[in-house]
């Protein structure tokens, strides 16, 4: 799926592949320490090679991974969104996203977030659950965007477990 971003910058929107560990490690290596910290909820310098077999080697239902490539430069990913269901078969998934700094703020988060969701529903998910930290306004505000928030989990350690519901977003999914 090729998408325009709102300053005209054009990306691929692509199930990942066992072919992207080094675009993958490439990727974790630009993103600021503030962009890791939020998606790993620590720091990340690093991903082994379990990690990137595990991320990459994925089966499209039980662990759905997209990334989005940059147009121009396919070989540069701009963005990742995954879920993996809590229990196999089961119908909720934890959610995961990241978006490189470089194309922060240009809408890509929100279109990879609902590609992924409506493939997820297509799969029988239907509700997302997504652990950040609880100063990620961010996060909250994308999946507001796809989804239908319906419980709000304060943890300890300044973390929070938001669940989505994702009923109605294959409407979004064009």
């Amino acid at each position: 799926m090729l998408h325009q971003l709102s300053d005209g910058t054009r990306v691929r929107i692509r199930p990942v592949e066992p072919a992207d560990k080094p675009r993958l490690e490439i990727a974790l290596a630009r993103l600021s320490r503030e962009s890791v910290r939020r998606r790993f909820l620590a720091a990340k310098p690093s991903l082994s090679a379990a990690e990137l077999r595990y991320l990459t080697e994925v089966d499209g239902s039980q662990h759905i991974a997209l990334v989005a490539v940059l147009d121009s430069d396919p070989e540069q990913i701009a963005a990742v969104a995954r879920c993996i269901r809590t229990e196999p078969g089961g119908e909720e998934a934890e959610f995961a996203i990241v978006v490189a700094d470089a194309v922060q703020g240009r809408g890509l988060g929100s279109v990879l977030a609902t590609a992924l969701a409506a493939r997820a529903r297509a799969a029988g998910i239907r509700r997302f659950v997504a652990t950040t930290l609880a100063d990620n306004a961010a996060v909250m505000h994308l999946i507001e965007g796809f989804a239908t928030p319906s419980e709000l989990h304060i943890r300890p350690g300044g973390v929070r477990e938001i669940v989505a519901d994702l009923g109605g977003c294959e409407r979004l999914a064009a």
